[in-house]
C-alpha cells in the first residue's frame, strides 16, 4: 500500500514567510493519523522546512539540510544547491521518497525526489498531494487580495486544500518567519 499524505505550502511576500501544512497520513484508503508534525524550524528560526513523502525519508532530509545550512553559514541559495547536488550523487539518497518545501524571509525553493532544486519566481511553493489546489488558491489570494499576509494566505489556501484534496485535512499548522 501506498502512503499518501499532505498538503504543504510556503509563501514568500515582503520581507515576511510563512510555510504551512495539513495533518493528514494516509495509508491507501485509510486516515492513519490526522495530526501530524510535517514542519520544522531550522538555522536558529531564520529557515521553515516542510516534508511530503516518507517521514524516516524527510527526517533524513531535514538532518542533512540543517546540516548544510549550518555549513554554510545560513546562505539558503546554497544549502538548498548542495543538498541538491548530494541527493543526485548519493546512493542512499537517491533512494529517498520525499520532497521538501524550504522558506527564508528571502527565498522559497522545492527539492525534489529526485534532487532538483526550483526556486519558484512568484515566491509561492507548494509540495503533495494537494500541493496544486493549495497553489492556485495562494497565487487567487495573492492576485485579488495583496493585503492578505504571508502566513494569512497559507492558512486560507491550506483550509481550501483540504477540502478538495481526500489526501489532506483541515487540521492546519502554519509557521512564520518576520510576521
Amino acid at each position: 500500500m501506498k502512503i499518501r499524505s499532505t498538503t504543504v505550502l510556503g509563501v514568500v511576500k515582503d520581507g515576511k514567510a510563512a510555510l504551512g501544512s495539513d495533518g493528514q497520513v494516509t495509508l491507501g484508503n485509510t486516515v492513519m493519523k490526522a495530526n501530524a508534525k510535517k514542519l520544522r524550524t531550522l538555522h536558529n528560526g531564520q529557515v521553515i522546512a516542510g516534508f511530503a513523502g516518507s517521514t524516516s525519508d524527510a527526517l533524513t532530509l531535514y538532518d542533512r539540510f540543517s546540516n548544510k545550512l549550518e555549513e554554510f553559514r545560513g546562505n539558503v541559495p546554497r544549502a538548498v544547491v548542495e543538498l541538491g547536488k548530494d541527493w543526485r550523487q548519493d546512493r542512499y539518497l537517491r533512494k529517498l521518497e520525499a520532497m521538501l518545501a524550504v522558506v527564508s524571509k528571502d527565498h522559497a525553493f522545492l527539492l525534489s525526489g529526485t534532487g532538483d532544486v526550483i526556486e519558484p519566481e512568484n515566491g509561492i511553493v507548494a509540495i503533495g498531494s494537494g500541493g496544486p489546489y493549495a497553489l492556485a488558491a495562494a497565487r487567487a489570494f495573492l492576485s485579488s487580495n495583496p493585503a492578505m499576509s504571508a502566513k494569512e494566505v497559507v492558512q486560507q489556501s491550506l483550509q481550501i486544500a483540504g477540502e478538495i484534496c481526500i489526501y489532506s485535512n483541515g487540521n492546519i499548522t502554519v509557521e512564520s518567519l518576520g510576521e
